[in-house]
């Protein structure tokens, strides 16, 4: 009798926040950084299944819309709520934005021969957006809010935004 072979994977969500005086331009370096791990919500899995299966779509909104670059969004909020599973938006009341990703993001090499286990997700959040205390991180396959589906969620005292600043948030997914 064979052996039986069991596989594992773990699935690691890194965000890394940084802050520019201004807005940013190729080249700045950060007025300061933060790196942090979040949760996977049960919505965002379902729909990275289902587009397995053939259940994904292009439409722009849906619950089951692709998180590439026309759809996918990563939000900011200032809820100090914990993150739990099945949350499936921020939970700040008012103080809440999702910006589109930066041109090319999200970003996957595609491979057969080599390991392609990471895809990397980026927003600019210019100095006149969200500017607010940020307490919460999640990426999402809507830029509006209340509609599609939050792949996950993080909260995390990042600091206050003002007008003076600009952040970039990169989120690094990773299935080993």
């Amino acid at each position: 009798m064979s052996a039986v072979v069991r596989e594992r994977g773990l699935w690691r969500c890194v965000f890394e926040v940084e802050s520019f005086a201004g807005d940013v331009a190729p080249g700045d370096t950060p007025l300061d950084r933060c790196e942090f791990e979040n949760l996977l919500m049960y919505g965002g899995m379902s729909c990275i299944f289902q587009s397995l299966i053939g259940n994904g779509s292009g439409a722009a909104g849906g619950a089951l819309t692709y998180f590439n670059n026309a759809n996918a969004a990563i939000g900011a909020g200032d809820s100090t709520t914990a993150a739990a599973a099945t949350q499936t938006d921020l939970q700040a009341a008012t103080n809440k934005l999702r910006k589109g990703m930066d041109a090319t993001y999200p970003l996957h090499t595609d491979g057969v021969t080599s390991a392609s286990n990471v895809i990397t997700f980026r927003s600019t959040f210019g100095t006149a957006e969200a500017n607010f205390d940020w307490q919460e991180v999640g990426i999402f396959n809507s830029a509006t809010a209340a509609t599609g589906r939050m792949l996950n969620r993080k909260t995390q005292a990042i600091g206050v935004k003002t007008s003076s600043i600009s952040r970039v948030i990169t989120a690094t997914i990773t299935l080993a």
